[in-house]
């Protein structure tokens, strides 16, 4: 596990010069990712379609419309799960198909599943019996609302549902009082993609104070030093959540995205690891993640790689 929260923040100005071994990020991939996250860094390289991603996508959809079969690692259960299907549409929005028929079907799922309020638990009944983190329980907080709102905002869905959410999730939000890290987390990407900018600035005003000085949250419960960083809080540049923190904040985070490259090439995280399966699962996700992060601020260029070939990479020998 990373243990760069033990010296946070990173020595930033002694840092004369950060690297990433993106030959060894993308081994890493072939050599241990899921198909889906093999097709996410094609995607991202260059080497792939995004039809590519919505195919192999579309493996974890079940016929009521939802998502599960572990697309989300960490519910391991073959139903229909609202952090399963968040994964989904935000993969849907990453790889620019927001008008796919997926996201249909997951809208109407959201709608079947959602209590009267619109809002959706942390995880389904039907998840209970099946392997998953002890840190999720049946039922459990709303949060992943906020989140799946705000994917459906970045789409051309329009489904009803997404009136509800989006009424739950304004009458929530400005009426918080000491947020769960989550909570923040999930509310974010809402406050990112709802359309009324003016009313998500007053409340992401509301959040500036529980951010450190290094525009970071500690998690709650989590394991020993938990935090979540800028970049996590606030992924995409140019978005209203990045209005929160300083340049100077982000690139000390980037620097140390960077500085946590494995000998192996993945990436690996600071949450509890709690199955083999979860652990691999999750490293491949993030590895591409990181690298999508990396490029789009432009720390990396795939441009300058074996990656811009219209081929994945070779084995090493």
């Amino acid at each position: 596990m990373a243990d760069w929260y033990k010296s946070w923040p990173p020595p930033h100005d002694s840092i004369e010069h950060m690297t990433t071994d993106i030959k060894a990020a993308e081994q890493f991939v072939y050599a241990n990712a899921r198909l889906l996250d093999r097709r996410r860094l094609e995607h991202l390289t260059g080497a792939g379609t995004a039809d590519a991603v919505v195919e192999a996508l579309r493996a974890y959809q079940n016929d009521d419309g939802g998502f599960g079969h572990a697309l989300e690692p960490d519910m391991r259960a073959p139903g229909s799960e609202p952090a399963a299907t968040l994964l989904a549409l935000e993969t849907l929005v990453e790889a620019g198909a927001t008008k796919d028929p997926l996201i249909d079907g997951a809208a109407e799922w959201l709608a079947s599943a959602a209590a009267p309020d619109g809002t959706l638990p942390q995880m389904m009944a039907t998840g209970a019996g099946y392997p998953h983190a002890p840190f999720i329980n049946p039922g459990g907080p709303t949060f992943l609302t906020y989140a799946l709102a705000g994917a459906l905002w970045r789409t051309e869905a329009r489904p009803d549902w997404l009136d509800r959410a989006t009424t739950w999730a304004w009458t929530e939000l400005e009426s918080l009082e000491a947020p769960h890290t989550y909570t923040v987390v999930f509310a974010l990407r809402f406050l990112d993609a709802v359309p009324d900018a003016d009313r998500a600035g007053a409340v992401l005003d509301s959040l500036r104070p529980l951010l450190d000085d290094a525009g970071c949250m500690p998690v709650p419960g989590g394991v020993e030093g938990e935090q979540v960083t800028p970049l996590a809080l606030s992924p995409e540049p140019g978005s209203r959540s990045r209005t929160l923190f300083t340049g100077e904040q982000v690139a000390a985070d980037l620097d140390r995205l960077q500085r946590e490259q494995l000998d192996d090439g993945g990436w690996d995280f600071d949450f509890l690891h709690w199955s083999p399966g979860q652990a691999l699962d999750w490293r491949g996700s993030f590895t591409v993640s990181n690298l999508r992060q990396l490029e789009q601020h432009g720390r990396i260029s795939f441009s300058l790689t074996t990656s811009a070939r219209r081929s994945p990479p070779p084995a090493e020998p």
